[in-house]
């Protein structure tokens, strides 16, 4: 399905559902040679599209619209929630994006886990994400519709439509990604919307820096609830309602069973650094047509995250990093959210990105530090105040000084 949010897409994938298929998501924004390798390797039969974007699909051939819905006699298959539903193809560090297998139980649990975040039959729910994102599903569409909730798709994102559609239709719930909430309170600020019927919002798919989610606290007066997850399950963690630590990615959901480990399989004591892994009612079935990923991600009946975490005496957990993004120099690991976290401490800075670049120069695998800093124009700065913010965190400098 390659549609940008609508009603349509909705009633395609329920439809997949009721019939025992399998929906295949496709994010509009893909490339002709994206599409074709995902139609290929998902073996689809029938791909449906806007108009606009069906030259995209090589080969295919426009045969009509949606038909009206008819009453048919002709009854319909008996689904097991544990057949494969439905395809989230994503992209990791395979130079080809893998396609996630879920259910229609593992797609229940998990929006059941975000409906027990505080979801009620009367709110509104904003789907700020696209429905072939697992955020957008899972944390948006799903736990609305089990509610009996209203939900309201947003077709493509961008802050001003967002802020436009929570004043139009009251909207109460929202779901965003770091960087898309960061757009929604600078576009508040510009021009400012009623949004005072936003009671709750979570946020994931990325860190989400303490200094935003403070902000969004002054400005709009909510509390975002951080959460963690990734397409193969949603959520690994979140923060329980009137319980939020802020820079925190919260506690294990209900059913769940969460380990840290080092790079050994040992479980590592409270307050170390290690690999979360987990197994709970909605972690995915595995890798559509790849066996040896499947295995490799399921190994010893535990979803490997690859997150690096650290769970403190309370059971909260603290994301450090992924586990293939870590940075070595001078022989110590470095977390690049650790740095970011430093730069994000200055009111000028938008968003900020730290990697690890290979240093010619050594044998013994010291990296220097890369900052990708971006800025708000409207909040001009000049070095040495960012100087001077980044070097009195002991964090940045420990990075920095090794």
């Amino acid at each position: 399905m390659g549609l940008l949010e609508c009603v349509q897409m909705v009633v395609l994938m329920m439809g997949a559902f009721r019939a025992g298929m399998i929906a295949v998501p496709m994010n509009p924004r893909m490339k002709a040679p994206e599409i074709a390798y995902v139609l290929e390797h998902s073996g689809a039969r029938i791909c449906f599209s806007e108009l606009a974007l069906a030259p995209l699909v090589d080969g295919a051939a426009v045969i009509g619209t949606l038909p009206e819905a008819k009453e048919t006699r002709t009854p319909l298959p008996l689904v097991s929630p544990d057949d494969p539903a439905l395809l989230l193809y994503t992209s990791g560090t395979t130079a080809r994006p893998k396609g996630v297998i879920h259910t229609q139980r593992t797609l229940l649990e998990a929006s059941k886990m975000i409906v027990s975040g505080g979801i009620t039959p009367a709110d509104i729910c904003l789907a700020l994400t696209q429905l072939s994102h697992a955020s957008g599903l899972m944390c948006a569409y799903i736990p609305g519709l089990i509610q009996g909730a209203t939900v309201v798709l947003l077709r493509s994102f961008d802050p001003a439509a967002a802020l436009d559609l929570i004043e139009r239709h009251a909207c109460s719930y929202m779901f965003g990604l770091p960087a898309g909430l960061q757009q929604i309170v600078e576009e508040q600020v510009s021009t400012p919307r009623n949004i005072s019927s936003m009671r709750l919002i979570f946020a994931g798919g990325d860190t989400v820096p303490v200094a935003l989610q403070r902000r969004v606290l002054d400005l709009l007066h909510i509390e975002v609830r951080e959460g963690c997850g990734m397409t193969e399950v949603i959520p690994t963690t979140f923060n329980p309602p009137g319980a939020v630590r802020a820079g925190s990615i919260g506690i294990a959901p209900e059913g769940f069973s969460l380990r840290v480990i080092d790079e050994r399989g040992n479980d590592v004591e409270p307050g170390e650094i290690g690999e979360l892994i987990l197994r709970g009612p909605a972690n995915c079935i595995g890798y559509w047509n790849d066996p040896d990923a499947t295995t490799k991600l399921l190994r010893g009946g535990w979803l490997h995250t690859g997150d690096l975490v650290m769970c403190d005496e309370s059971g909260y957990y603290w994301f450090k990093g992924r586990l293939k993004q870590i940075i070595i120099r001078g022989g110590s690991n470095i977390s690049p959210q650790e740095v970011e976290e430093a730069l994000y401490q200055h009111r000028a800075v938008f968003e900020a990105g730290v990697v690890g670049l290979p240093d010619p120069n050594s044998a013994n695998c010291r990296w220097p530090l890369s900052l990708f800093v971006k800025v708000i124009s409207a909040r001009r700065m000049i070095c040495s105040p960012m100087h001077a913010r980044c070097f009195r965190s002991t964090r940045f400098r420990r990075a920095c000084t090794l």
